[in-house]
């Protein structure tokens, strides 16, 4: 006897259309977490145990609780509606890893950046790459425990961010909110020119 196909284990035979999205940003703003939140498969995490050699160059201060980080990929899948599949890939945040990041952000349809508003200059390395790249992008910042909160018109004068690139406020801990932000980025990019 056949067993159902679900989204759960497999894609949906209604489905024509898939995208790779790349869910980047600084060290410990929270990407593991956001794929981990909206993956609708058990997410794969290529992660480590932080070592005292790490903790010389990663800037612990924010986020003491932190045991691991990602060296290479965090990967998840995602249906949005009955025809698109998201294909995600968290990208390490240290930016001795670039390489990785140009790597992932090969066949990108766009990225998703999230950016801890305790450090917004963290996120200016993934920003200047993607622009370089010509990948599209909506910016998230994710809203940590005691952070402040900015207003978003001052974000965006922070990050000098193009007026057309959605910004949005999300909590990477929470489903609802992921999605809505990966919407955000979906609906921007259906509405760009296609690429030559």
């Amino acid at each position: 006897m056949a067993s159902a196909v679900t989204p759960d284990r497999f894609v949906a035979p209604t489905v024509t259309a898939t995208a790779k999205i790349v869910v980047a940003g600084a060290f410990g703003v929270g990407k593991t977490t956001f794929v981990g939140s909206v993956s609708e498969v058990p997410p794969v995490h290529m992660e480590e145990t932080i070592t005292q050699a790490s903790a010389l160059v990663d800037e612990l201060d924010r986020t003491p609780e932190k045991t691991t980080t990602t060296i290479g990929v965090d990967f998840g899948r995602k249906h949005l509606g009955d025809d698109l599949v998201l294909y995600l890939f968290g990208t390490p945040g240290q930016a001795r890893f670039r390489f990785l990041w140009e790597e992932l952000i090969v066949g990108a349809l766009g990225a998703l950046v999230l950016v801890d508003p305790r450090d917004l200059d963290a996120s200016h390395g993934i920003l200047t790459l993607l622009e370089e790249a010509e990948v599209a992008y909506a910016v998230a910042v994710n809203q940590f425990d005691g952070a402040p909160r900015y207003p978003l018109a001052e974000v965006h004068e922070a990050l000098a961010l193009d007026g057309h690139t959605p910004l949005t406020v999300c909590d990477a801990r929470e489903r609802a909110s992921c999605m809505q932000a990966l919407i955000q980025l979906t609906e921007y990019l259906a509405r760009l020119e296609p690429r030559p």
